[in-house]
């Protein structure tokens, strides 16, 4: 069986390791998987069962910069440590593959550690393929500076470009202006996405007391280090709706808000008991799939829920540090097909908000699973197990 190691750093929220995850479960159909993952354990979120799991000494950046939290090294002994513990692994392993998230389109500020790994590789298996894994938005806007470091890095050392949409919504030309410079095979898989569970947890035990022509709505935030906006903004509506709409509100904050945000929109629900608030939940596709509709951000998971679920869903497209253009760009083209309501950043407010939820109540729930590509991950595995196959093929006749 043919070896796989998948490097999976999530600096800032958990997108990037929920998209991974699903990849490498579908992989290890018919690879041995080694899955890297190099940021903060997550409570409650579990890792594929079915692969051997290596995790680096945790790194993620708060404010722009580097973190390792409480643990006792510094930045740069854990960077260290990191670059070595990879090499390492390499040495342990011998990969046919290694297959790197988002890497080289962002991720630059990991090269102290990614660089000396694919050098490394490079050196003791030149068979090796190399492989990027990249989603359907790049999202920052790239100066000429950094997608000239793009293209150098892609045609120096990668094989072949993962991109993960369905071409009939987002080709990699789209997303990427220097395309044409690019050597490497490029195959768009389709959207990665979390399957539907349709017979898990009873409607009862998900929305309890809660009567039948209550509406139900679903609130997200990814991993919770931005859009506290919009929580708040959903909790304050919570009294202009109930004037003429009874309503059940679940809210989930993500493990990466900070503790005293979490506490102040708890005290600003009060005791209203029609609005629920945790931090995380395993089950936010089965609330997607049984509520009226969905409040959240725009990042490409949630993104993924809304289509395999089908549930109405109004997004708000904020982006970190207000530079990330991702959001915007992806739930634009949504809202243009019809598929989503948006609400602009700027335009965020309780009764904005409250409007929105009526006027969304009035359009049908969709099956997108016809619209789109929506089996990225067995996509992946499969054409990978093609792409293998046929390199050692390849090989065997020189």
């Amino acid at each position: 069986m043919k070896k796989i190691m998948f490097y999976c750093q999530y600096l800032s929220g958990m997108g990037h390791l929920v998209r991974s995850s699903e990849i490498v479960q579908s992989l290890a159909k018919y690879f041995q998987v080694y899955f890297i993952v190099g940021g903060p354990q997550i409570p409650g979120f579990e890792l594929p069962t079915q692969v051997e799991v290596i995790r680096l000494p945790a790194l993620w950046l708060e404010e722009g910069k580097f973190t390792v939290g409480s643990s006792p090294f510094t930045v740069e002994e854990v960077k260290a440590a990191r670059k070595n513990i990879l090499i390492a692994e390499c040495d342990r392993i011998q990969p046919d593959c290694l297959i790197t998230e988002f890497f080289p389109f962002g991720r630059h500020k990991l090269l102290f550690e990614l660089i000396p790994l694919v050098e490394h590789l490079k050196k003791i298996s030149p068979k090796t393929k190399i492989v990027s894994s990249l989603r359907d938005v790049i999202g920052k806007e790239s100066d000429p500076e950094e997608e000239e470091t793009i293209c150098n890095l892609m045609n120096r050392y990668f094989d072949l470009l993962l991109f993960h949409a369905d071409s009939r919504f987002q080709t990699f030309s789209d997303s990427f202006a220097r395309h044409q410079e690019i050597l490497a095979e490029v195959i768009h898989t389709g959207f990665v996405t979390q399957l539907p569970k349709f017979t898990s947890t009873p409607f009862e035990k998900l929305w309890s007391e809660v009567s039948l022509d209550t509406v139900k709505i679903v609130a997200s935030i990814g991993g919770g280090r931005i859009g506290y906006e919009v929580l708040e903004a959903l909790i304050k509506s919570s009294a202009i709706l109930s004037r003429k709409l009874p309503h059940v509100m679940k809210i989930f904050t993500g493990s990466f808000m900070p503790v005293e945000k979490v506490k102040q929109l708890k005290k600003l629900a009060g005791d209203r008991d029609n609005i629920q608030i945790e931090t995380y939940t395993t089950q936010l596709l089965e609330y997607m799939q049984t509520a009226d509709i969905s409040v959240s951000l725009g990042g490409y998971n949630t993104t993924m829920n809304i289509l395999s679920t089908g549930v109405r869903a109004i997004i708000v497209p904020i982006g970190h540090e207000h530079v990330d253009k991702e959001q915007l760009h992806r739930t634009q083209k949504l809202e243009q097909l019809g598929i989503v309501n948006s609400i602009h950043p700027q335009d965020l407010s309780p009764l904005v908000l409250s409007e929105k939820i009526g006027d969304c109540l009035s359009k049908k729930t969709s099956n997108n699973s016809r619209i789109f590509d929506l089996q990225g991950a067995d996509n992946t595995a499969n054409f990978l197990k093609r792409f293998l196959n046929s390199q050692t093929a390849a090989l065997s006749l020189v």
